[in-house]
């Protein structure tokens, strides 16, 4: 099983950094790491891949000082309502562009002209009670977008662009590989333009020529009723730009479920374990119990045993393809008491004294079985 489907790792760990790791070292790190699992170096390693992307969600978290403060007090936990780069979907080239001010752009390739932005993701935490009806959620996050000071393109307001000399406008260079007999061509990305085919005579000031820089933004989420744990609701065009004019990537909401003091969820369905006391159980009750509506009602027939369960129908979640709630499922726990008073002990023992101990079906088959278990051992022994 890859590392991405695992539980994560820590990201000092991924890195191999010390905690007290200064931007620099930890900027180096990421560098080593993406250049040691690339794809491109381990050729039908699964795992190669998987290190690589988890490098860089480890150096995304620790080169920034928010996200990195917050995953240092709570873990990964302390990460959920964070826009993050989604980047187990991303390509290997992707990710490159995304930290291209390490790479430069020119390294293994970087992002193809006129391709897809980058996806983002981000996680909301919702209670039993927001599955069940649903919820809009106002999101903020910071994503790269286009700089506005040069539209994108890198290069200073009323400045020009030249066509790339290396590439020739195409964004692309063929290179030889190999030595002697063995050789071949292969089709990289332009590392004079990375891949726009035009080169920037006067950087833009604000974006440094980069054409990106940070943006907040603001996204109102709808969540639909019976949505399951890990699911993500797609926003398409809400990721980050491409180069070129290319289609924008999508934004994830991916949702976590906070645990509940009273249910556990099965699909559709809600189990409730409720206690009771034998006597309760013995005699018949009637007992309050909680939904997600309020409260309820069940009866407790007379000898319920343990275990046993009532449905209350239409209790549950929505189905998330239809408007049919499942069932809120009660499971019936007998609480046997540890402590008893005297007069408690004499009743129990006058009780005892009346009591048929073979009188269930079960246990009447139970001892039979039993005795004809010890017969036939006496019998062997003989």
């Amino acid at each position: 099983m890859s590392r991405m489907a695992t539980e994560k790792r820590d990201y000092y760990d991924v890195l191999g950094v010390s905690r007290d790791a200064g931007p620099d070292e930890i900027k180096r790190a990421y560098r080593k790491a993406a250049l040691k699992h690339h794809p491109d170096r381990n050729q039908n390693n699964p795992e190669a891949e998987a290190c690589f992307k988890e490098a860089a969600e480890a150096y995304e978290v620790l080169s920034d000082p928010d996200k990195r403060q917050r995953y240092d007090r709570f873990g990964h936990q302390g990460l959920s309502g964070a826009a993050m780069h989604d980047f187990s979907h991303m390509g290997v080239q992707d990710i490159f562009s995304v930290f291209e001010d390490i790479f430069g752009g020119g390294m293994f390739g970087g992002r193809q002209r006129g391709g897809r932005g980058v996806d983002l993701q981000m996680e909301v935490s919702l209670t039993l009670a927001e599955v069940a009806k649903g919820v809009e959620r106002t999101l903020e996050f910071e994503r790269n977008d286009l700089c506005d000071a040069c539209s994108g393109n890198g290069a200073e307001p009323g400045s020009q662009r030249r066509t790339c000399p290396q590439c020739g406008g195409y964004g692309q260079v063929e290179q030889q590989t190999g030595l002697g007999m063995l050789f071949g061509r292969v089709v990289t990305t332009c590392p004079a333009c990375r891949g726009r085919g035009m080169v920037v005579t006067t950087p833009c000031r604000k974006c440094r020529g980069r054409g990106r820089a940070p943006k907040r933004r603001v996204l109102n989420v709808k969540i639909p009723a019976g949505i399951q744990e890990g699911q993500a609701v797609r926003v398409p065009g809400e990721g980050e730009p491409a180069d070129n004019g290319g289609m924008r990537g999508d934004f994830h909401c991916v949702v976590r479920i906070q645990p509940h003091p009273f249910f556990e969820r099965h699909g559709p369905d809600l189990v409730c374990r409720l206690p009771v006391s034998f006597t309760q159980a013995s005699l018949g009750a009637k007992i309050e119990v909680p939904t997600l509506d309020g409260r309820a009602e069940v009866e407790l027939a007379r000898g319920t045993q343990y275990g046993e369960l009532i449905r209350l129908k239409g209790k549950g979640l929505p189905s998330l393809r239809s408007a049919r709630r499942g069932d809120l499922v009660v499971q019936v726990v007998i609480e046997i008491p540890k402590k008893l008073n005297r007069k408690q002990v004499d009743l129990l023992r006058e009780f005892a004294a009346t009591e048929d101990k073979i009188v269930l079906p079960e246990s009447k088959g139970f001892f039979e079985k039993l005795a004809d278990f010890f017969g036939s051992d006496q019998t062997d022994a003989k």
